[in-house]
């Protein structure tokens, strides 16, 4: 009887130690935001009203060089959610499923599951077309928290196509729309859409972010009650195309002060390869009466009014998702558990505002591929860090924050050295890559049987240094004569990239150096 009661005791003692071990482990805020660029306050932006994440940002290191792996929604969250490159996932593109290349690769809340965490998701964390069930299921041991048409404000329902509220927008869809059949990659126009922006004066939760964040919130507060760690991953879609945003946010700004790019043309030397006609943009029903895309090269040509309508309606949703921000963290504050909890925000990647005659991302230039990462936790000083670091370094860091064993095969480092010291460093270079396709006319001209283009972009603290190779991939061996084009930026000198200088002799030794950079990143990668 007497070892039976000591039994019962030590059994009681583990089970409890267990509860407490898992406890002890930080919650995690995971917030996922759709084309976000690093226009925000705490990136030195004065003009944008993003007060909450600036509030994030000073209990947060803030990652000033951050970029992309690749600077379109499906190929970047697959490669951050997985901590593993494109030419890993082989996800390039809008089209294919992540588990059909690789059934069995581990996603982050995926490993988070094997350390004791309930993980969670709402709103847009995959790209639908990446993920089974647009959410991969494998990622989640508690169920997805989807809207229903009862959460959205005043009976309106759910938005039409997910985006429109206004009667005369959402008339548009109520005639399906054909798709148009073009043959053509995933930058150019596809599909029907309705107008690029909508202002109505409207409550939050009349789209979806305001729906979420409630969701979100919700789920929060009941989560918090419970013995296990949690990860509850949030993806807001706006600032994404369309530019919808209650009225009141479209308020905060006006349109005359609107800032224009001020360097619209392509960079002098540079191929034409870099560059695209904005067919994303084009997609929207008022964009053709306002742009000149019939023209020799990629060029968009989009009329000053039209551009200043875009970069307002660009902020009103960044100030929008803002608010659906400091929901969040209204949240944790009033449980007490701000202080305590890892928080990560990012942007999947950048966003030509009109810079290059480019809109939308799609590019290996510094706007479409240098995104926002702030990352708080729980022991780590605030502060701003210029550091290289990359989407890939997001899943080993937060493994790092929470006192997680990081898995060995993770190409990316993690960021916690850089958020103890905000001066150190975890790596030389970041890279991005994105694919093209030539016409059948450039592919004869070049000698090339194969179409495909894919630019290598590696980018250091002063230079960028873009490589397109004709039908290649990391996974093969380097091949000189598949050398297509080549781009180098001094953004100490050229912060705009108006001028490609590869081959300028002032650069010489400095495009050697970057060249065997490249060369010698390809050769890391061919095992992989």
């Amino acid at each position: 009887m007497k070892n039976k009661l000591v039994f019962a005791t030590l059994l009681l003692f583990s089970l409890n130690s267990k509860s407490i071990a898992q406890k002890s482990k930080p919650n995690i805020l995971f917030i996922a935001v759709d084309d976000l660029k690093p226009e925000l306050g705490a990136y030195g932006n004065k003009l944008i009203k993003t007060p909450n994440i600036d509030r994030l940002a000073k209990m947060s290191t803030v990652f000033l060089n951050n970029y992309c792996q690749q600077a379109v929604c499906g190929p970047t969250r697959a490669s951050l959610m997985t901590g593993m490159r494109p030419d890993y996932t082989k996800v390039w593109d809008l089209k294919t499923q992540m588990r059909d290349m690789n059934p069995d690769i581990v996603t982050l809340p995926q490993y988070l599951i094997t350390q004791g965490y309930k993980t969670v998701g709402t709103g847009k964390i995959y790209h639908p077309s990446s993920a089974i069930n647009r959410i991969d299921p494998a990622s989640w041991n508690l169920p997805y928290l989807d809207p229903k048409e009862s959460d959205y404000a005043n009976n309106l329902g759910k938005p039409a196509n997910s985006q429109y509220q206004k009667p005369e927008n959402k008339a548009l869809f109520l005639v399906k729309k054909e798709r148009e059949k073009r043959d053509n990659d995933d930058e150019e126009p596809t599909t029907i859409k309705g107008p690029s922006s909508e202002c109505i004066d409207v409550p939050d939760n009349a789209y979806d972010d305001g729906v979420i964040a409630l969701l979100a919130k919700n789920k929060i507060i009941e989560l918090t009650k419970k013995s296990s760690p949690y990860f509850m991953a949030v993806g807001f879609h706006k600032p994404h195309l369309p530019f919808v945003a209650p009225k009141k946010y479209w308020d905060l700004y006006n349109r005359a002060d609107m800032p224009l790019a001020t360097f619209t043309e392509h960079a002098k030397d540079a191929p034409e390869v870099a560059y695209h006609k904005s067919g994303e943009l084009r997609n929207y029903l008022d964009i053709p009466a306002f742009a000149t895309y019939n023209q020799p090269g990629n060029h968009v040509y989009l009329k000053e009014e039209k551009q200043k309508e875009l970069i307002h309606g660009y902020f009103a949703a960044v100030s929008y998702m803002d608010a659906q921000v400091g929901i969040l963290l209204n949240t944790l504050d009033s449980l007490g558990t701000l202080n305590n909890t890892i928080i990560v925000l990012w942007g999947d990647h950048g966003w030509h505002l009109g810079d290059h005659d480019l809109w939308e991302k799609h590019t290996n230039l510094e706007n479409a591929t240098r995104a926002p990462l702030i990352v708080a936790a729980p022991g780590m000083k605030p502060g701003k860090s210029t550091s290289l670091s990359e989407h890939l370094d997001i899943f080993p860091t937060i493994c790092d924050l929470a006192g997680l064993s990081i898995p060995k095969h993770l190409q990316g480092k993690s960021l916690k050295p850089i958020m103890q010291n905000n001066r150190s460093s975890v790596k030389e270079f970041s890279v991005s890559q994105y694919p093209r396709k030539l016409n059948k006319e450039e592919a004869k001209k070049a000698g090339y049987e194969s179409n495909k283009i894919m630019g290598y972009s590696l980018r250091t603290g002063k230079y960028r240094f873009t490589i397109w190779m004709n039908d290649f991939t990391t996974s093969q061996p380097f091949e000189s004569k598949k050398i297509y084009a080549t781009e180098m930026y001094d953004y100490s000198a050229d912060p705009l990239e108006k001028v490609n200088i590869y081959n300028s002799a002032n650069y010489k030794e400095a495009a050697k150096d970057m060249y065997a950079k490249m060369i010698n990143f390809f050769k890391s990668q061919e095992t992989r």
